[in-house]
């Protein structure tokens, strides 16, 4: 197939930026030191090129996350980095077959874990994010408890992600620091083998965690381009210039093919007015034409992606290989 036999919107991804991207955080990040969060892509056989690059642990938002991972055959070391309290959900991840980590925050996740048979948790501690996580001060009486309950707890994980998308690197490190210190101290009362945390905004800051979680890094949004990675924009959402008028056109990409939660996408050479639910408006430097093709950046790519069922895998206007968005969905 070729880029120009593609219905759009649609989801495409340069072979050549992809590999790029992938071989740069494996020597950042070799092996262990790397689990790859699958949230940024929801697509196993991404999953399988990470891990080809040594990486053979993955973090998983959701427990279809986890499952898709398992039947997949990359099930090696699960981390279902979310609180969970569905004891029938975490009971089919039991029965997987895979090695699946979980992580609690109260007692009422640590008996839900304990109820499904989960054999092993890692503590959430809030460091920062007001999200999920319990008070660095709880995590050593929340570990214990889960070994009361017989599982075995692996360490603790903690995400600043209050953090990781900062422009200025200088307060970017700074924060990470005091982010770190909290989790440090919910490691000493916890033990364990694993502190986790971290992202693509904090790959190369992050010393202090034995495993970081980035994900975005593979395939790149604009609002992480602004930081000065070294990971290059690999995705981009292919559209269609559907309408043109005096000093703007539309393209049919709108607010229900791209996430809008961290601003609006990216167009070169174009500056783009508004989305709406399928329509984008833009400004072109340029001229365009109706029926011309162009490539647009979200700003955030996990969402993205999960707006969509396939991603294409291109060189220039082949299309190599279109892989499924499997791991879609709750």
């Amino acid at each position: 197939m070729r880029l120009g036999e593609l219905t759009t919107p649609a989801l495409v991804v340069d072979a050549t930026l992809l590999e790029h991207n992938l071989a740069t955080m494996a020597a950042a990040l070799p092996g262990e030191r790397l689990r790859p969060h699958v949230k940024a892509h929801k697509c196993t056989a991404l999953a399988a090129r990470q891990r080809a690059h040594g990486h053979t642990g993955f973090t998983c938002a959701t427990t279809v996350e986890a499952h898709g991972l398992a039947r997949a055959g990359l099930g090696e070391d699960l981390l279902l980095a979310n609180e969970v309290v569905d004891e029938a959900r975490l009971g089919r991840l039991v029965r997987s077959g895979a090695r699946v980590t979980v992580a609690v925050d109260s007692e009422e996740t640590v008996a839900a874990a304990a109820a499904a048979g989960i054999e092993e948790v890692v503590v959430d501690v809030n460091v920062g994010l007001p999200r999920c996580g319990c008070a660095p001060g709880a995590a050593g009486s929340l570990a214990e408890s889960a070994r009361a309950r017989g599982m075995a707890v692996r360490g603790v994980m903690g995400y600043e992600g209050h953090v990781v998308g900062l422009d200025d690197r200088a307060r970017r490190v700074e924060l990470v620091r005091v982010a770190m210190e909290l989790l440090l101290e919910a490691h000493d009362a916890v033990g364990g083998e694993l502190i986790s945390a971290g992202g693509t905004g904090t790959y190369d800051i992050n010393t202090a965690a034995t495993e970081i979680q980035a994900g975005s890094y593979a395939l790149m949004d604009s609002a992480y381009g602004k930081l000065s990675l070294p990971f290059v924009q690999a995705l981009t959402v292919l559209a269609t210039v559907v309408s043109v008028s005096p000093g703007w056109a539309v393209a049919d990409c709108g607010a229900k093919a791209l996430a809008m939660d961290h601003g609006n996408p990216t167009i070169e050479d174009a500056e783009v007015w508004f989305c709406s639910d399928e329509h984008l408006t833009f400004a072109p430097r340029g001229a365009v034409r109706v029926g011309e093709r162009i490539r647009v950046v979200p700003a955030h790519v996990d969402p993205t992606v999960a707006y969509h069922e396939q991603i294409h895998v291109v060189d220039g206007d082949d299309v190599l290989e279109s892989w499924p968005v499997d791991l879609r969905g709750w």
